[in-house]
Protein backbone atom coordinates (compact mmCIF):
# COMPACT_ATOMS: atom_id res chain seq x y z
CA UNK A 1 0.00 0.00 0.00
CA UNK A 2 1.02 3.29 -1.02
CA UNK A 3 0.78 6.93 0.60
CA UNK A 4 -1.86 7.39 -2.48
CA UNK A 5 -3.69 4.65 -1.19
CA UNK A 6 -4.18 5.79 2.50
CA UNK A 7 -4.61 9.51 1.80
CA UNK A 8 -5.69 11.44 -1.38
CA UNK A 9 -4.76 15.09 -0.41
CA UNK A 10 -5.92 18.38 -2.55
CA UNK A 11 -3.32 20.48 -3.59
CA UNK A 12 -3.35 24.32 -4.91
CA UNK A 13 -1.06 25.62 -6.97
CA UNK A 14 -0.32 29.12 -7.11
CA UNK A 15 2.30 31.17 -9.37
CA UNK A 16 2.28 34.21 -11.59
CA UNK A 17 0.48 32.46 -14.31
CA UNK A 18 -0.64 29.46 -15.53
CA UNK A 19 -0.61 30.09 -19.44
CA UNK A 20 1.19 29.50 -22.79
CA UNK A 21 4.52 27.38 -23.03
CA UNK A 22 6.34 28.56 -20.94
CA UNK A 23 8.43 26.00 -18.78
CA UNK A 24 6.77 26.59 -15.31
CA UNK A 25 3.55 26.11 -16.74
CA UNK A 26 4.30 23.41 -18.70
CA UNK A 27 5.80 21.36 -15.97
CA UNK A 28 2.78 22.64 -13.51
CA UNK A 29 0.24 20.93 -16.13
CA UNK A 30 2.75 17.66 -15.81
CA UNK A 31 2.61 17.61 -12.14
CA UNK A 32 -1.31 18.58 -12.08
CA UNK A 33 -2.37 15.75 -14.16
CA UNK A 34 0.15 13.12 -11.98
CA UNK A 35 -1.40 14.30 -9.10
CA UNK A 36 -5.09 13.51 -10.46
CA UNK A 37 -4.07 10.31 -12.02
CA UNK A 38 -3.68 9.61 -7.91
CA UNK A 39 -7.17 10.76 -7.25
CA UNK A 40 -5.73 14.06 -5.83
CA UNK A 41 -7.87 17.29 -6.50
CA UNK A 42 -5.69 20.23 -7.85
CA UNK A 43 -6.57 24.01 -8.18
CA UNK A 44 -5.02 26.99 -9.26
CA UNK A 45 -4.23 30.34 -8.76
CA UNK A 46 -2.29 33.12 -10.54
CA UNK A 47 -2.61 36.81 -12.81
CA UNK A 48 -3.24 34.54 -15.88
CA UNK A 49 -4.96 31.38 -16.24
CA UNK A 50 -5.47 28.76 -19.04
CA UNK A 51 -6.80 26.04 -16.20
CA UNK A 52 -10.55 25.21 -15.88
CA UNK A 53 -12.05 28.23 -14.74
CA UNK A 54 -14.12 25.56 -12.10
CA UNK A 55 -11.00 24.79 -10.30
CA UNK A 56 -9.20 28.28 -10.97
CA UNK A 57 -8.93 31.47 -8.91
CA UNK A 58 -7.47 34.86 -11.23
CA UNK A 59 -5.75 37.68 -9.88
CA UNK A 60 -4.30 40.08 -11.79
CA UNK A 61 -2.28 41.51 -9.88
CA UNK A 62 -0.59 38.04 -9.50
CA UNK A 63 1.10 38.47 -12.61
CA UNK A 64 4.10 39.86 -13.44
CA UNK A 65 2.91 41.81 -16.38
CA UNK A 66 0.42 43.94 -14.39
CA UNK A 67 1.03 47.92 -14.74
CA UNK A 68 1.49 48.08 -11.13
CA UNK A 69 4.42 45.35 -10.96
CA UNK A 70 6.33 46.61 -13.70
CA UNK A 71 6.38 49.88 -11.98
CA UNK A 72 7.48 48.32 -8.52
CA UNK A 73 10.09 46.14 -11.22
CA UNK A 74 11.40 49.41 -12.99
CA UNK A 75 12.20 51.35 -9.64
CA UNK A 76 13.94 48.28 -7.90
CA UNK A 77 15.48 46.09 -10.46
CA UNK A 78 16.36 48.74 -13.25
CA UNK A 79 16.24 52.46 -11.63
CA UNK A 80 17.58 50.16 -8.32
CA UNK A 81 15.72 53.11 -6.59
CA UNK A 82 13.77 52.48 -3.64
CA UNK A 83 11.73 55.11 -1.72
CA UNK A 84 9.35 55.12 0.94
CA UNK A 85 6.21 55.35 -1.54
CA UNK A 86 7.97 52.32 -3.49
CA UNK A 87 7.94 50.27 -0.03
CA UNK A 88 4.68 51.48 0.94
CA UNK A 89 3.30 50.17 -2.53
CA UNK A 90 5.08 46.83 -2.20
CA UNK A 91 3.52 46.57 1.27
CA UNK A 92 -0.27 47.39 0.20
CA UNK A 93 0.15 44.86 -3.05
CA UNK A 94 1.51 42.27 -0.52
CA UNK A 95 -1.73 42.92 1.72
CA UNK A 96 -3.77 42.64 -0.86
CA UNK A 97 -2.41 39.53 -2.67
CA UNK A 98 -2.57 37.81 0.61
CA UNK A 99 -6.12 38.34 0.89
CA UNK A 100 -6.32 36.77 -2.19
CA UNK A 101 -4.24 34.34 -1.40
CA UNK A 102 -6.90 33.40 1.83
CA UNK A 103 -9.51 33.77 0.05
CA UNK A 104 -7.71 30.60 -2.86
CA UNK A 105 -7.87 28.46 0.12
CA UNK A 106 -10.91 29.33 1.81
CA UNK A 107 -12.86 28.55 -1.57
CA UNK A 108 -10.75 25.23 -2.47
CA UNK A 109 -10.04 24.18 1.36
CA UNK A 110 -6.84 22.64 -0.53
CA UNK A 111 -4.39 20.82 2.03
CA UNK A 112 -0.99 21.16 0.36
CA UNK A 113 0.33 24.92 -1.32
CA UNK A 114 2.65 24.33 -4.08
CA UNK A 115 4.75 27.55 -5.58
CA UNK A 116 5.71 27.45 -8.67
CA UNK A 117 8.22 29.42 -9.12
CA UNK A 118 7.24 32.26 -7.44
CA UNK A 119 9.48 31.84 -4.36
CA UNK A 120 12.80 31.95 -6.52
CA UNK A 121 12.66 34.49 -9.54
CA UNK A 122 11.40 37.81 -7.99
CA UNK A 123 9.30 38.77 -10.95
CA UNK A 124 6.50 39.52 -8.54
CA UNK A 125 7.98 40.95 -5.15
CA UNK A 126 4.48 41.54 -3.20
CA UNK A 127 3.25 38.10 -4.57
CA UNK A 128 6.20 36.51 -2.99
CA UNK A 129 5.98 37.97 0.26
CA UNK A 130 1.85 37.02 0.18
CA UNK A 131 2.68 33.92 -0.32
CA UNK A 132 5.82 33.73 2.35
CA UNK A 133 3.37 35.49 5.12
CA UNK A 134 0.58 33.32 4.27
CA UNK A 135 2.85 29.84 4.46
CA UNK A 136 4.18 31.63 8.10
CA UNK A 137 0.63 32.69 9.21
CA UNK A 138 -1.76 29.34 8.58
CA UNK A 139 1.34 26.94 8.64
CA UNK A 140 0.08 24.86 5.67
CA UNK A 141 2.43 22.41 3.86
CA UNK A 142 3.81 23.65 1.26
CA UNK A 143 5.95 22.32 -1.83
CA UNK A 144 8.48 25.34 -3.27
CA UNK A 145 8.79 23.84 -6.96
CA UNK A 146 11.88 26.16 -7.81
CA UNK A 147 12.76 26.48 -11.59
CA UNK A 148 15.73 29.49 -11.23
CA UNK A 149 16.94 31.83 -8.56
CA UNK A 150 17.27 35.32 -8.45
CA UNK A 151 21.11 35.09 -8.12
CA UNK A 152 21.50 33.04 -11.72
CA UNK A 153 20.11 36.30 -13.47
CA UNK A 154 22.49 39.48 -13.20
CA UNK A 155 18.75 41.31 -14.16
CA UNK A 156 17.79 40.95 -10.12
CA UNK A 157 21.22 41.73 -8.84
CA UNK A 158 20.01 45.23 -6.95
CA UNK A 159 20.94 46.57 -3.43
CA UNK A 160 17.69 47.91 -2.55
CA UNK A 161 16.25 44.35 -2.93
CA UNK A 162 18.26 42.76 -0.52
CA UNK A 163 16.05 42.60 2.07
CA UNK A 164 12.90 40.95 -0.06
CA UNK A 165 15.11 38.69 -1.49
CA UNK A 166 16.68 37.20 1.79
CA UNK A 167 12.84 37.48 3.04
CA UNK A 168 11.30 35.39 0.30
CA UNK A 169 13.47 34.54 -2.63
CA UNK A 170 13.04 31.78 -1.29
CA UNK A 171 11.65 32.09 2.40
CA UNK A 172 12.99 28.83 4.82
CA UNK A 173 10.45 27.50 7.23
CA UNK A 174 9.71 23.96 9.11
CA UNK A 175 6.30 23.78 6.58
CA UNK A 176 8.48 24.43 3.70
CA UNK A 177 9.96 21.49 1.40
CA UNK A 178 11.66 22.74 -1.35
CA UNK A 179 12.13 20.84 -4.74
CA UNK A 180 14.70 22.11 -7.35
CA UNK A 181 14.91 20.55 -10.86
CA UNK A 182 18.35 20.47 -10.79
CA UNK A 183 21.52 19.46 -8.49
CA UNK A 184 23.70 22.56 -8.98
CA UNK A 185 20.39 24.68 -7.87
CA UNK A 186 20.04 22.64 -4.94
CA UNK A 187 23.67 22.75 -3.64
CA UNK A 188 23.44 26.99 -3.90
CA UNK A 189 20.09 26.42 -2.71
CA UNK A 190 21.74 25.18 0.88
CA UNK A 191 24.96 27.66 0.72
CA UNK A 192 22.62 30.57 0.13
CA UNK A 193 19.92 29.49 2.55
CA UNK A 194 20.50 26.34 4.57
CA UNK A 195 18.12 25.12 3.43
CA UNK A 196 17.62 21.36 2.50
CA UNK A 197 16.17 20.02 -1.18
CA UNK A 198 14.61 17.36 -3.29
CA UNK A 199 15.64 16.86 -6.72
CA UNK A 200 12.94 16.46 -9.06
CA UNK A 201 13.40 16.80 -12.81
CA UNK A 202 11.30 17.99 -15.59
CA UNK A 203 10.30 14.93 -17.16
CA UNK A 204 8.66 12.96 -20.48
CA UNK A 205 6.80 10.12 -20.24
CA UNK A 206 9.23 7.30 -22.37
CA UNK A 207 6.42 4.71 -21.97
CA UNK A 208 4.10 6.47 -24.25
CA UNK A 209 5.11 6.44 -28.12
CA UNK A 210 5.40 9.59 -29.22
CA UNK A 211 2.58 10.82 -31.48
CA UNK A 212 2.62 10.59 -34.90
CA UNK A 213 1.97 12.92 -37.79
CA UNK A 214 -1.48 13.12 -38.50
CA UNK A 215 -4.38 14.93 -40.62
CA UNK A 216 -4.57 17.99 -38.20
CA UNK A 217 -0.70 18.70 -38.49
CA UNK A 218 -0.16 17.34 -41.71
CA UNK A 219 -0.06 20.63 -43.20
CA UNK A 220 1.70 22.20 -40.40
CA UNK A 221 4.96 23.04 -42.77
CA UNK A 222 2.51 24.64 -45.39
CA UNK A 223 1.08 26.71 -42.63
CA UNK A 224 3.61 28.52 -41.39
CA UNK A 225 5.33 29.36 -44.88
CA UNK A 226 7.60 26.58 -45.34
CA UNK A 227 7.28 24.76 -48.74
CA UNK A 228 7.26 20.79 -48.27
CA UNK A 229 11.18 20.22 -48.82
CA UNK A 230 12.49 22.69 -46.81
CA UNK A 231 14.75 21.69 -43.98
CA UNK A 232 13.15 22.73 -40.88
CA UNK A 233 15.62 23.24 -38.09
CA UNK A 234 13.93 23.56 -34.39
CA UNK A 235 14.75 25.65 -31.70
CA UNK A 236 11.70 25.52 -28.90
CA UNK A 237 13.07 28.15 -27.44
CA UNK A 238 12.30 32.01 -26.33
CA UNK A 239 14.19 34.62 -27.90
CA UNK A 240 16.47 35.34 -25.10
CA UNK A 241 19.86 35.71 -25.33
CA UNK A 242 21.45 32.95 -22.89
CA UNK A 243 19.24 30.82 -25.72
CA UNK A 244 22.11 31.40 -28.42
CA UNK A 245 19.79 31.90 -31.40
CA UNK A 246 22.70 33.95 -33.47
CA UNK A 247 24.72 30.23 -32.63
CA UNK A 248 21.70 28.29 -34.84
CA UNK A 249 21.44 31.09 -37.23
CA UNK A 250 24.82 30.52 -38.17
CA UNK A 251 24.64 26.58 -38.28
CA UNK A 252 22.16 26.81 -40.74
CA UNK A 253 24.12 29.66 -42.90
CA UNK A 254 27.30 26.91 -42.90
CA UNK A 255 24.70 24.44 -43.72
CA UNK A 256 24.54 25.82 -46.89
CA UNK A 257 21.22 24.20 -48.10
CA UNK A 258 19.10 26.50 -50.73
CA UNK A 259 16.08 25.66 -48.27
CA UNK A 260 16.24 25.41 -44.77
CA UNK A 261 14.51 27.33 -42.11
CA UNK A 262 15.33 28.22 -38.17
CA UNK A 263 12.13 28.01 -36.85
CA UNK A 264 11.45 29.56 -33.23
CA UNK A 265 8.36 28.54 -31.55
CA UNK A 266 8.44 31.06 -28.30
CA UNK A 267 7.94 35.14 -27.97
CA UNK A 268 10.73 37.45 -26.55
CA UNK A 269 8.39 37.24 -22.90
CA UNK A 270 9.87 38.89 -19.95
CA UNK A 271 13.10 39.78 -21.00
CA UNK A 272 12.59 42.24 -23.31
CA UNK A 273 13.08 42.95 -27.17
CA UNK A 274 16.52 44.29 -27.41
CA UNK A 275 17.53 40.47 -28.23
CA UNK A 276 14.96 39.86 -30.44
CA UNK A 277 16.16 43.68 -32.74
CA UNK A 278 19.76 42.11 -32.54
CA UNK A 279 18.46 38.63 -34.20
CA UNK A 280 16.53 40.31 -36.81
CA UNK A 281 19.06 42.32 -37.68
CA UNK A 282 21.89 39.16 -37.75
CA UNK A 283 19.41 37.25 -39.86
CA UNK A 284 20.03 40.52 -42.28
CA UNK A 285 23.30 40.40 -42.31
CA UNK A 286 24.07 36.72 -43.17
CA UNK A 287 20.97 36.18 -45.34
CA UNK A 288 18.92 33.39 -43.48
CA UNK A 289 15.14 32.21 -43.00
CA UNK A 290 14.27 33.15 -39.71
CA UNK A 291 10.19 32.01 -38.60
CA UNK A 292 9.27 33.05 -35.46
CA UNK A 293 5.89 31.34 -35.11
CA UNK A 294 5.03 31.96 -31.44
CA UNK A 295 1.22 33.23 -32.57
CA UNK A 296 0.91 29.71 -34.14
CA UNK A 297 1.81 27.50 -31.12
CA UNK A 298 -0.39 26.70 -28.22
CA UNK A 299 -0.96 24.71 -25.14
CA UNK A 300 -3.72 22.92 -26.92
CA UNK A 301 -4.80 22.55 -30.90
CA UNK A 302 -7.48 24.57 -32.26
CA UNK A 303 -7.88 27.77 -35.04
CA UNK A 304 -7.22 30.98 -33.69
CA UNK A 305 -9.63 34.45 -34.75
CA UNK A 306 -8.60 34.72 -38.30
CA UNK A 307 -9.58 30.73 -38.46
CA UNK A 308 -5.61 30.10 -38.66
CA UNK A 309 -4.40 26.74 -37.13
CA UNK A 310 -3.00 26.95 -33.85
CA UNK A 311 -0.37 23.73 -33.31
CA UNK A 312 0.94 22.44 -30.11
CA UNK A 313 4.84 22.31 -29.66
CA UNK A 314 5.12 18.57 -30.07
CA UNK A 315 3.64 19.00 -33.59
CA UNK A 316 6.42 21.26 -34.64
CA UNK A 317 8.67 18.20 -33.49
CA UNK A 318 7.45 15.94 -35.56
CA UNK A 319 8.13 18.23 -38.59
CA UNK A 320 11.66 19.02 -37.49
CA UNK A 321 14.48 17.38 -39.14
CA UNK A 322 16.78 18.90 -36.57
CA UNK A 323 16.71 20.34 -33.62
CA UNK A 324 19.14 23.64 -32.26
CA UNK A 325 19.61 24.03 -28.06
CA UNK A 326 22.81 26.13 -27.95
CA UNK A 327 21.77 27.92 -24.62
CA UNK A 328 24.60 29.07 -22.40
CA UNK A 329 22.40 28.37 -19.22
CA UNK A 330 19.42 26.35 -18.69
CA UNK A 331 17.48 25.67 -15.61
CA UNK A 332 16.86 21.86 -17.05
CA UNK A 333 16.66 21.79 -20.54
CA UNK A 334 13.32 20.24 -21.79
CA UNK A 335 14.06 20.22 -25.20
CA UNK A 336 17.09 18.24 -24.71
CA UNK A 337 14.94 15.55 -23.58
CA UNK A 338 12.33 16.10 -26.17
CA UNK A 339 14.41 15.43 -28.70
CA UNK A 340 15.80 12.36 -27.39
CA UNK A 341 11.79 11.12 -27.04
CA UNK A 342 10.86 12.49 -30.78
CA UNK A 343 14.46 10.43 -31.86
CA UNK A 344 15.31 13.93 -33.03
CA UNK A 345 19.35 14.61 -34.44
CA UNK A 346 20.04 17.26 -31.87
CA UNK A 347 22.82 20.02 -31.90
CA UNK A 348 23.65 21.05 -28.23
CA UNK A 349 25.53 23.25 -25.96
CA UNK A 350 27.22 21.71 -23.38
CA UNK A 351 25.79 23.92 -20.72
CA UNK A 352 26.51 23.61 -16.91
CA UNK A 353 23.16 21.52 -15.82
CA UNK A 354 23.58 18.99 -18.72
CA UNK A 355 27.43 18.45 -17.66
CA UNK A 356 26.30 18.28 -14.01
CA UNK A 357 23.13 15.81 -14.30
Amino acid sequence: MTIWDRKKPSFGFISTRFAGLDGVSLETHKWADMLRSKGCSVYFMAGELDTDPEVSHLVPKAHFKHEEILKLQQAIFIEKKRTSEISRKVQQIKEELKEEIKNYHSKFGFEILIVQNALAIPLNIPLGLAITEFIIETEIPTIAHHHDFFWERDRFSSPVASDYLRSAFPPVHPKIQHVVINSIAGHKLSSFTGASWTLIPNIVDFKILPPEIDDFNKDLKKEIGLDKDTILILQPTRVVSRKGIEISLELVKRLNYPKASLVITHKAEDEGQDYLMRIEEFVKLINVDLKIISDRIGFKRGFDEKGRKIFKLWDVYQHADLITYPSVYEGYGNAFVESIYFRKPIAINRYPIFIAD
